[in-house]
């Protein structure tokens, strides 16, 4: 189950990554060819750039392969770095699980003001995806405090 949980979040990942290569190349294309181009592209351009960053960021959160600073990693003994690793996880996720909140409360008055993002689409349909990701990064930490990776 887990697993095919990761491959949809492989191919979500990758969906969005042609369409973003796609849409984008066909705006630049449009304007410099034919002066034209989709009126609400580069607005569901950078909705893609986010959605596509945070799901990108959920696949590194699986195994810990976030970007990280380990200039002592080479002068603490290996017993200290599992604990230094689960303070950090613990972290983490109480940071991202607070994102999430945050992030859940900012979409839903979106939604309740009905704001719209481009071309009738309510925004809270393009910021969904923050506490959604927030809450999977800081779920995936808290397990790997409980079961490090």
């Amino acid at each position: 189950m887990l697993r095919l949980l990761h491959r949809i979040e492989d191919a979500i990942l990758v969906l969005l990554l042609v369409c973003l290569l796609g849409l984008a190349a066909y705006q630049v294309a449009a304007r410099n060819l034919f002066d034209t181009g989709i009126l609400w592209g580069d607005s569901l351009v950078r909705v893609l750039v986010l959605w596509l960053a945070l799901f990108g960021a959920m696949i590194a959160s699986r195994k810990n392969d976030h970007i990280s600073i380990n200039f002592l990693e080479h002068l603490i003994q290996e017993s200290t770095k599992k604990h230094i690793s689960r303070i950090t996880g613990l972290f983490t996720a109480v940071i991202c699980l607070v994102c999430a909140w945050y992030s859940y409360q900012f979409v839903l008055f979106e939604y309740e003001d009905q704001v719209t993002a481009f071309a009738k689409v309510p925004a809270w349909v393009c910021e969904a995806i923050l506490p959604f990701a927030f809450s999977v990064i800081g779920l995936r930490y808290l397990i790997q405090v409980v079961k490090p990776v």
